[in-house]
């Protein structure tokens, strides 16, 4: 059965910093694209990042560009997410998400396994 376990989360002030990781087992780990996504108290959950199975393409949403960084370590099984600049309107609950193919999806259809979440709360 696969599992994924996020951890890291935390209270930060505005342009602070957070690593986010998630740790993944129960199948290969390098063979699957994996992605962050994050949902906030009444509104949807939307992809925050992904990165493919090699880990040599990433793709990132608009409002974290330049400030959000996503890495895997295939050795590790392990996804992180170095989270800097940090903003209010980043607090939400951060869900780490195991692709289904080698392919990145800002879509949650293109994953087949979540975590339970990690809350990261910004103060202004």
């Amino acid at each position: 059965q696969v599992q994924v376990e996020e951890s890291g989360g935390g209270l930060v002030q505005t342009g602070g910093s957070l690593r986010l990781s998630c740790a993944a087992s129960g199948r290969t780990f390098s063979n699957y694209a994996m992605g962050w996504f994050r949902q906030a108290p009444g509104k949807e959950r939307e992809f925050v990042a992904g990165i493919s199975a090699s880990g040599r393409i990433k793709s990132y949403a608009d409002s974290v560009k330049g400030r959000f960084t996503i890495s895997r370590d295939n050795a590790k099984n392990t996804l992180y997410l170095q989270m800097n600049s940090l903003q209010p309107e980043d607090t939400a609950a951060y869900y780490c998400a195991a692709g289904a193919t080698v392919y990145i999806s800002d879509h949650s259809t293109g994953y087949l396994f979540w975590g339970q979440g990690t809350q990261v709360t910004v103060s202004s």
